[in-house]
C-alpha cells in the first residue's frame, strides 16, 4: 500500500499570500513595484534608511497632483512640506532617487533666483542645470547639504522622470528589500530568485508543520 503524498500546498501559500498582497497594493496606487526600500539616510529623519515607503502613482486619485514644498498649503509628507517622489535620471544606472520636490520651475528660468542659498554650490552661471533647460522641479533630500541639481545628482527632474510619490513609511521593514537587492548585485538575479523561492517555500513547510501540530494538539 503506497503511503499518501505529502501535501505541499501548505509550503507555497505564504509565498502565493505575499505576491497576491503586492499585486493588490499595486493595483490600489496604481504603481509597480508599490513599495520603495530605502538605502540611504538622505531623507532622515522623516525616513530613515531600512524603511519601507508605499508610493503611488503621481496622478493616482484621491492624492491629487504632484505638490512641492514652495507651494501654499502644501501637504505635509514623511516629516516636511511637499511630495517626495521616486525619479530616475535615464542613461544614469537606473538607480532610482527617493527625495522631496522644492519647486517648479519653467524652460529658460534662472532658478536660482528662487532657491535657498544655503543648498546651492554656486550661481546659475557656475550650474549646469541653469538655466532650467525644460520644465521640472527642483529636488533635494532633506538630510543632504545641496539641491541635487547643484550636487550633480541630477539636472532639472521632468515629470516624466518621476515614477511614483510617497504616501507612508514603515519602519525597518525595507532591509528585506535592501539584502535581496545586495545578493541580487553580488549573485545575480537567477541565484537570489532560487534562493528567495526555496527560503519562501521552507518557511512556508515549517509554518504547515507548526499549524498541523498546534491544529492535532487542540483536537486531544
Amino acid at each position: 500500500m503506497s503511503s499518501p503524498r505529502p501535501d505541499r500546498t501548505g509550503a507555497i501559500a505564504p509565498a502565493v499570500a505575499i505576491l497576491l498582497i503586492a499585486l493588490l497594493f499595486g493595483a490600489l496606487v496604481g504603481t509597480w513595484p508599490p513599495f520603495v526600500a530605502v538605502e540611504s539616510g538622505s531623507m532622515a529623519p522623516g525616513v530613515e534608511r531600512g524603511d519601507l515607503v508605499v508610493v503611488t502613482a503621481t496622478d493616482r486619485p484621491p492624492w491629487g497632483d504632484l505638490a512641492t514644498a514652495a507651494d501654499p498649503d502644501a501637504p505635509t509628507r514623511l516629516g516636511g512640506a511637499g511630495d517626495v517622489v521616486v525619479y530616475t535620471v535615464p542613461g544614469a544606472g537606473g538607480r532610482p532617487v527617493f527625495h522631496r520636490l522644492a519647486f517648479r520651475v519653467s524652460a529658460g528660468e534662472d532658478w536660482t533666483d528662487r532657491a535657498d542659498p544655503a543648498l546651492l554650490s554656486g550661481d546659475c552661471v557656475e550650474l549646469s542645470t541653469c538655466p532650467a533647460p525644460y520644465d521640472g522641479y527642483v529636488t533635494y533630500g532633506d538630510a543632504n547639504d545641496l539641491y541635487d541639481q547643484s550636487a550633480g545628482i541630477a539636472p532639472v527632474v521632468p515629470e516624466e522622470w518621476i515614477a511614483g510619490k510617497a504616501l507612508f513609511a514603515v519602519p525597518n521593514l525595507g532591509w528585506i528589500r535592501v539584502g535581496i537587492d545586495a545578493a541580487a548585485a553580488r549573485y545575480g538575479g537567477v541565484a537570489t530568485a532560487v534562493v528567495l523561492v526555496g527560503s519562501a517555500g521552507l518557511a512556508g513547510g515549517v509554518g504547515a508543520l507548526l499549524l498541523g501540530r498546534l491544529r492535532r494538539s487542540t483536537r486531544r
